[in-house]
């Protein structure tokens, strides 16, 4: 109470500090009007006094403003490569990413004739017909594709692939199943288990321009390839055949690829589609493997490899590649004397280590040790870390491993990924 009171009485007191300045301050105007020979000095005192007593009341009603703390922390921008140099620096180098681009590299006779041995496909399978484009239709566009292959024995192949622009294709209208199976990797496993322990022939077999055998559905038409124009430049492309980079392409190949096997008198496996088989245990019998144009052909009869392999030459453009030595990637090795088989991806190894630059990293006989663990703890903990792991292609490094496990079975790879 005896607080509350004083509150109530410096209040009061205020309130009549505040009438005597104003009595005070009028009167002095007043004078001023009427007497010109006051002293200037009263005038000036009175206004001093009114000013003072006006800032002890802001003092006693306002709180004094704090002054607003500034971080002192440095501001760095995140460092990042350009995504031309972040491009250059983790993907193979030496393949051109446009015409002009394969025009002027220094192989380009090489690659002139990848261009024209992929037109020369094209022409003798009939893909296209040249006609005028109806009004109601829309013609797709394409680009060339340039491709470095390595192969069995260590040397390289230069392949160009014309690829149509198929996001521009409208469900219903262009396309409708698009679905393609291809072997799993488990049926592989099984076949080359089999090979090992029966001994059985193993031989390799590939399609050249695969999707150019599938008949099309629809009505597609195609502005004519870049650089290959004919005389009348107005005319488009009408698609008679699949071609890459369609939608429906993969799915019509392989609908023309198992109508063949079934003729022959393969039957396909209810388990995986990719897989034919003919004949029986008890006498001779052949199994093919079909991963989009590359297939594996295992038999216990030459004979019958042969005769396969003669038929497919007849209808599609094949590549015999004989004694199988490679697979997705695998190399295949065989000691036929003692009954084993291994599998080794010691070349995508390669390849993956020298992309991130471990080249030169020590090599473990397990994945990860068993006393280490992952866990949130190992995750970047402050903003500098943050910003130096931005720049680290973790996800990317991952993928490329999740592959070797998937196809050799490594199972404790394959953990540790997971």
């Amino acid at each position: 109470m005896f607080k509350e009171g004083t509150e109530e009485e410096q209040k009061k007191d205020k309130l009549v500090v505040d009438v005597q300045v104003d009595s005070s301050s009028q009167s002095v105007h007043d004078d001023v009007g009427h007497d010109n020979n006051v002293d200037h000095e009263e005038s000036t005192h009175s206004s001093e006094s009114r000013h003072d007593s006006h800032e002890s009341e802001d003092d006693m009603s306002t709180p004094p403003a704090h002054e607003l703390r500034r971080s002192i922390r440095l501001h760095k921008p995140t460092q990042r490569y350009s995504p031309s140099l972040y491009y250059a620096l983790f993907t193979d180098s030496g393949e051109p990413e446009c015409f002009q681009e394969a025009k002027d590299c220094p192989e380009k006779a090489k690659w002139q004739r990848a261009i024209e041995d992929e037109l020369d496909s094209l022409h003798q399978n009939h893909t296209w017909e040249l006609v005028e484009l109806p009004v109601e239709k829309k013609a797709l566009k394409n680009r060339w594709v340039y491709v470095i292959k390595n192969e069995a024995d260590g040397s390289k192949r230069y392949k160009a692939r014309l690829v149509v622009k198929g996001y521009g294709q409208k469900q219903g209208i262009d396309f409708n199943e698009i679905f393609a199976p291809v072997v799993k990797h488990c049926s592989i496993r099984v076949v080359l288990s089999l090979v090992a322990n029966l001994d059985l022939e193993l031989e390799q077999l590939d399609i050249k321009t695969a999707f150019l055998h599938g008949d099309l559905d629809e009505e597609i038409y195609m502005f004519q390839p870049e650089g290959f124009v004919e005389a009348n430049p107005n005319l488009v492309c009408k698609l008679k055949k699949g071609l890459y980079g369609l939608k429906q392409a993969s799915r019509q190949w392989y609908k023309k690829f198992d109508s063949f096997m079934q003729d022959e008198g393969y039957k396909r496996c209810d388990f995986d589609h990719c897989v034919y088989f003919r004949g029986s245990t008890h006498d001779s019998f052949t199994i093919l493997l079909l991963y989009v144009d590359d297939m594996l052909i295992a038999s216990n009869d030459q004979n019958d490899i042969t005769k396969l392999k003669l038929d497919m030459s007849k209808k599609f453009a094949t590549k015999d590649l004989g004694e199988a030595k490679e697979i997705l990637g695998m190399q295949i090795k065989r000691d036929r004397e003692h009954g084993k088989l291994w599998l080794s991806q010691s070349g995508y190894i390669s390849k993956v280590l020298e992309r991130f630059e471990m080249n030169g990293c020590k090599p473990v006989s397990t994945p990860l040790a068993g006393h280490f663990k992952l866990s949130k703890k190992n995750s970047p903990k402050n903003e500098v870390e943050r910003d130096k792991m931005k720049n680290v292609p973790y996800n990317s490094a991952v993928g490329s491993l999740i592959v070797t496990p998937q196809t050799r079975g490594i199972t404790d790879a394959a953990y540790l990924l997971n």
